[in-house]
């Protein structure tokens, strides 16, 4: 299969899961990517890249890095790029291949749980707000949108390069719980306000479902049900924007 080919194969998760690759476009995902530990497989360029003196500073680095560098017509990037204006640019990389026991937490862990969240933008979103706010880790569970789609990719800005995050069941996150004392609390807007936490607790946030809420698989764990105080007359917050409020009030 070319790199071409390949590209327009990795839009579909099940591609995606087949090859343990994913697709990162444009120019600040890439110089990011291009930072970060990952293998990256091949870089398609079309003219567009050029344009730009930092476009073509991006395309010297990847010619100087050894990645294999294949350029194209811009009718042939668009095939295989997922944005409404593609910048010229666009990696193949490995996804990393990780598992529990890899994850590494600190004394006073804070892990981020996502629960069915689809929106692949809110997703990406909360991978950058858990590594900027000091979350240890970033739990996927079912349904949620695969992590390494374009939009969530290109979304995290980089985080996802080096933000420690995993896809898995309730029952690995029972595992992770045990093994690493994890007080489970679930964001709901009937909770209690969050006004204060001991010094000693490690706690597994879980965020829900955009339109659902938490699901009764996070509602059977759930040690405790907290909200963040708003205004009668709003309903509730994005999903992204509670967990960062949540995350920061939750800082070790």
């Amino acid at each position: 299969m070319t790199l071409l080919s390949e590209a327009r194969d990795l839009k579909r998760r099940k591609a995606r899961e087949r090859q343990t690759r994913f697709v990162a476009e444009g120019v600040r995902t890439v110089e990011e990517l291009l930072r970060s530990p990952i293998h990256l497989v091949g870089a398609l360029v079309s003219p567009a890249l050029a344009e730009t003196p930092r476009g073509s500073a991006l395309r010297e680095t990847i010619r100087a890095s050894g990645v294999p560098l294949l350029e194209v017509s811009e009718r042939d990037f668009a095939s295989a790029s997922s944005t409404d204006s593609p910048q010229g640019i666009l990696v193949v990389a490995d996804i990393p291949r990780r598992d529990a026991s890899q994850l590494a937490f600190g004394d006073q862990p804070r892990v981020l749980v996502l629960d069915a969240v689809q929106d692949p933008g809110n997703v990406g979103t909360l991978v950058r707000t858990a590594a900027a706010l000091g979350a240890d880790v970033t739990l996927a569970m079912p349904e949620t949108v695969d992590l390494w789609n374009a939009k969530v990719v290109r979304s995290a800005m980089g985080a996802l390069f080096r933000h420690s995050v995993l896809a898995c069941t309730w029952q690995e996150f029972d595992a992770i719980r045990a093994a690493h004392r994890l007080s489970c609390w679930a964001a709901d807007v009937s909770g209690e306000p969050v006004e204060r936490v001991e010094d000693s607790q490690s706690i597994a946030l879980v965020v829900g479902n955009e339109g659902a809420g938490i699901s009764s698989e996070a509602q059977r764990r759930a040690d405790r049900r907290i909200a963040i105080p708003i205004a009668a007359d709003v309903e509730s917050l994005n999903v992204a924007v509670a967990a960062g409020i949540l995350l920061y009030q939750l800082r070790p």
